[in-house]
């Protein structure tokens, strides 16, 4: 399994910059998150994955893998969009997943071109497509691009995570830009920790 690589150079960065951040890291240790760098497998388990439980998810994406053989977009844009349904998956989320497999195919969505592409790019052209949000994308820049300096603002729990680390009862756009600049360039480090302290 791989994980989100960081090391001491963006730990010491984001304690210098942001004291409470930085005594949160130290309290809180090293996290090591699993990545996933089949950008279509990431995208196809985001999408199955969304408003449903881990463990929902996890039968789901099981059932799918099983039927497929390979979560692979010519296997998926080969298969009927009702097959991909039975794998527990509803029809709209069937269709998003079939459509991004015949995207693949097409060359409508090229994972080489992407992965040159600046992180404001990527979430341009990804949120082009049915089923997948700016959230997904930014997801997939941290999870499967391992893009270093990514705080998504529509993640719930990384603005839980602020608010609790700064004391704050509630938390403007404003705000929230000013802490991701403070993070820059190492956001995505941030966002493990700002993630963990939501749940502590």
């Amino acid at each position: 399994m791989q994980f989100f690589q960081y090391g001491q150079a963006e730990i010491d960065y984001l304690a210098c910059r942001d004291r409470k951040l930085g005594r949160a890291i130290g309290r809180i240790g090293r996290i090591e998150r699993p990545v996933m760098p089949d950008l279509f497998k990431a995208l196809v388990h985001s999408i199955l994955a969304q408003q449903i439980s881990r463990k929902a998810a996890d039968t789901v994406w099981a059932k799918l893998s099983e039927r497929l053989v390979d979560v692979a977009p010519r296997n998926v844009a080969g298969t009927d969009v009702s097959d991909i349904q039975k794998c527990g998956l509803s029809m709209r989320k069937a269709g998003y997943i079939k459509g991004l497999g015949e995207a693949v195919m097409s060359g409508r969505l090229d994972f080489l071109k992407l992965r040159e592409m600046r992180d404001e790019e990527v979430i341009e052209k990804l949120s082009s497509f049915p089923g997948i949000g700016v959230w997904t994308a930014e997801m997939l820049l941290i999870f499967s691009l391992c893009r270093p300096d990514v705080v998504s603002w529509g993640d719930l729990a990384i603005r839980r995570g602020m608010m609790k680390l700064y004391g704050l009862k509630a938390l403007s756009k404003t705000q929230f830009d000013r802490f991701r600049n403070r993070y820059s360039p190492c956001g995505s480090v941030a966002s493990l920790y700002l993630w963990a302290l939501s749940v502590d």
